[in-house]
């Protein structure tokens, strides 16, 4: 199964293969002193070795097959062979079992006494395949974190009970009640949201199809699957949640939008907004988490460069005027917003705002929830504002043509107006205000700036390492020929810290247009969007994609991530 040598020491391999140095095997030994873990984990963390140039070598040393753990979707009766103490302990992982042959995952062919322990404790003969540490630690994660505590939640249900909720089209209304308040269907719902406040989710999906339901977390911006609940507990999952909502559970054809205050302990506590959608196969639930504690509203910290920060600051302190901040859902817009009305939030001044829904509470700032369906829309929220003695005015979101005249009225008549538009960046702000109806002189008079923006995920600090990106790549990527000759990139290669994803946390790219005399003329002469970014960027704007380069020329993200989230200029 492996070689003889495989009773030697895996350093003294590494070396003898001359992958490492003496001094590196000691250093790395003497950092598993402070830091345990596997050696072969260690090398990789210090950047003697990479993942793949460690699996490579001790696949060919043992004559083990090496694998990817990505390309295998194991079989559950296979994962049910071993605990998850089990796998924990030796960091193995079953992967396929052929007859009276278990196929295992190892990091380390040299661990004797783990393939023993499994042997013994199976009863089948062991083939061993050697995996990183890193990918097996993650399928682990996959298939018995959330498996191990969803198998001991849905032992509690009584499959009888369950039955009537799993079988009927339209579930009666009294049993789906009854369901929601059974301690097992409390526990999961409760451990959904938990653990997607653990890992730091800003939104949970719990999505049904037709032969499947799961459960998705959107972390740093991203969506990972994180369980699979069998389909009998679809019904009673989703009227949990909507009951904790005070959402209609009757109600299963229209959209629905509810509130839910999480207590966490400490006197901490988390809002989660929720959304109910009816598809095809039943209602998907989005959970939107809102951690007031995390809500960062300080104007420095939003990752606006000093010059760019500077322009900012001068315009939210205009006496009137209109600044817009743009972007996709999810960008970080209600962030950059919160954080000016907090810098301008003085007793001297009164703050307005109409928002839909509201996410914080801002002491000190009055708040009006939109409510569409009695009447109590932007425009209607914006026409009391200007009776009630205004300085500075918040619209969540220019959605038609009244909404931004009022706010264009307000900003000409002395008000500082924020808004928001959905647009890509911030020149095509001004085409799809020309093409909502606003003229293009009162474009110009009241605009002060644009701010668009995106989020890109942080390179996690404590598995960061060097990636070697080719000069024509970064060139090609927007980046200056003499810069890319000394870029220094990094990317994380996934640890604890980051749950495997190499990122952790997530940083603004900024792309500020404030109003010249030259595009103010442009304006006023027609110009499209690409003209109007020409003499923007001719005027000393930098886009997204060059504030995305910065920040990897920083540190701070990565080149997939900058390609990701900008356009080519």
């Amino acid at each position: 199964m492996v070689s003889p040598e495989s009773n030697k020491r895996i350093g003294e391999l590494l070396i003898n293969a001359k992958l490492i140095s003496n001094d590196q095997l000691a250093h790395a030994l003497s950092e598993q002193k402070t830091t345990p873990g596997r050696l072969g984990s260690t090398l990789v963390r210090l950047g003697y070795l990479s993942n793949e140039d460690l699996v490579n070598f001790l696949s060919v040393q043992f004559g083990v097959p090496a694998v990817n753990l990505n390309d295998f979707s194991i079989n559950n009766e296979v994962i049910e062979l071993l605990s998850s103490e089990l796998v924990n302990k030796h960091h193995i992982l079953p992967i396929n079992r052929i007859g009276s042959t278990l196929i295992i995952a190892v990091s380390d062919p040299t661990d004797l006494s783990a393939i023993d322990d499994i042997k013994f404790i199976t009863g089948y003969n062991i083939e061993i395949t050697v995996a990183s540490e890193i990918s097996i630690k993650e399928a682990i994660d996959q298939y018995y974190d959330s498996s191990s505590m969803l198998d001991d939640i849905i032992a509690e249900f009584d499959d009888s009970e369950l039955e009537l909720v799993q079988t009927e089209d339209e579930p009666d209304t009294s049993t789906l009640q009854t369901e929601t308040e059974d301690a097992p269907v409390i526990r999961l719902v409760n451990k959904i949201m938990v653990d997607a406040i653990r890992r730091g989710a800003s939104d949970i999906h719990i999505e049904p199809y037709e032969k499947f339901f799961r459960v998705r977390y959107r972390i740093d911006g991203v969506l990972y699957e994180i369980m699979k609940p069998p389909m009998k507990l679809k019904n009673a999952i989703l009227s949990r949640i909507k009951i904790m909502s005070e959402l209609n559970i009757a109600e299963r054809r229209l959209p629905q939008d509810g509130r839910i205050k999480m207590k966490l302990g400490k006197g901490k506590s988390m809002d989660m907004r929720v959304s109910v959608l009816p598809t095809l196969f039943g209602e998907k639930i989005v959970l939107r988490l809102l951690d007031q504690s995390n809500l960062q509203l300080d104007m420095t910290k939003l990752g606006l460069e000093p010059a760019t920060l500077e322009i900012v600051e001068d315009a939210i302190h205009q006496p009137y005027g209109l600044i817009l901040v743009t972007g996709p859902t999810g960008s970080g817009k209600t962030t950059t917003l919160y954080s000016a009305l907090s810098e301008l939030n003085k007793i001297s001044d009164n703050i307005m705002t109409a928002e839909d829904p509201i996410e914080f509470n801002l002491a000190g700032i009055n708040q009006v929830q939109v409510k569409e369906s009695i009447g109590l829309t932007f425009s209607a929220a914006l026409r009391s504002f200007l009776r009630q003695d205004p300085d500075i005015i918040l619209v969540g979101e220019m959605r038609d043509l009244e909404t931004a005249e009022i706010s264009i009225k307000a900003a000409l008549t002395g008000h500082l107006v924020l808004s928001t538009l959905h647009t890509n960046d911030a020149p095509s702000s001004v085409t799809r205000m020309i093409n909502m109806g606003i003229e293009p002189f009162l474009i110009v008079s009241s605009l002060n700036i644009i701010i668009a923006q995106r989020l890109a995920r942080k390179v996690c600090q404590k598995c960061s390492t060097r990636e070697e990106i080719p000069v024509p790549a970064l060139i090609q990527s927007g980046m200056d020929p003499q810069t890319a000759e000394n870029a220094v990139c990094l990317a994380g290669e996934g640890c604890e810290e980051c749950n495997r994803t190499g990122y952790k946390g997530r940083i603004a790219l900024y792309e500020i247009m404030a109003l010249n005399d030259e595009l103010k003329s442009a304006i006023i002469n027609g110009a499209n969007t690409m003209e109007l970014k020409t003499l923007a960027i001719k005027g000393g704007m930098k886009s997204l994609r060059q504030s995305g380069l910065s920040k990897l020329i920083e540190g701070t993200t990565s080149f997939q991530e900058v390609l990701r989230v900008s356009a080519r200029d």
